[in-house]
């Protein structure tokens, strides 16, 4: 298992499981992880999974693609360390990752 902390905007941790190849979105949504809307399942084709990931692991969970970019761009509150949890796929190296979810979705 993967551990990882979501802090909502008002500060309150959530701290989860998740598998190894399930996406941060994925397993957002399994543990019912507040604002975390997820309309598209997944596909990257809203921003409703937008969070921003704690600087140091913005290296280790990598640059987002063209498209998570597109989307970011109807996200709410973008910054530079926004990414779509849901274009982010879990692994051992991201063990102990945190991310912090906006105060609203797009």
């Amino acid at each position: 298992m993967i551990k990882v902390t979501f802090i909502e905007h008002n500060g309150t941790v959530h701290m989860v499981d998740g598998e190894p190849g399930q996406t941060l979105m994925e397993t957002a949504v399994k543990h019912a992880v507040p604002g975390i809307v997820a309309e598209c399942g997944g596909a990257c084709s809203c921003a409703t999974c937008h969070v921003y990931v704690d600087d140091t692991w913005k290296e280790k969970t990598g640059a987002p693609s063209e498209m998570e970019e597109d989307m970011l761009d109807f996200a709410f509150d973008v910054r530079a360390s926004s990414r779509l949890s849901c274009q982010i796929r879990l692994k051992p190296e991201l063990d102990g990752l945190v991310v912090r979810i906006p105060e609203f979705q797009n």
